[in-house]
């Protein structure tokens, strides 16, 4: 990766992905789990979903073709100025995005 990864007080962590998070670990996991992730996210910089950025989002599935929890992520990214450091292939060309390719186990 070209661009270092900054400390966890300046991650950006929009509440969509504490959604999808928590859903994902409860169910592949289990519920106590989930709870722990969550915590560590409230250590990071929690950004609610607001009007603007849901409008924004909204934009953002037509133009890129985004899921919508995906242009919420990549909304919220653009009104922090925050780059996207993630393995989702939906966001892999889209500008501000870090795509890190999934390896196999």
């Amino acid at each position: 990766m070209s661009r270092a990864i900054p400390s966890r007080d300046e991650w950006l962590v929009p509440t969509i992905v504490q959604l999808e998070l928590f859903k994902w670990m409860s169910r592949e996991v289990n519920e106590d789990r989930a709870d722990q992730v969550i915590a560590f996210t409230q250590l990071c910089v929690v950004a609610p979903l607001d009007t603007k950025v849901a409008l924004t989002a909204a934009e953002l599935c037509s133009k890129h073709r985004l899921a919508t929890a995906d242009a919420i992520v990549y909304a919220t990214s653009l009104e922090h100025g925050a780059d996207v450091l993630t393995c989702d292939a939906h966001f892999k060309n889209l500008p501000g995005v870090l795509y890190v390719a999934k390896t196999k186990p």
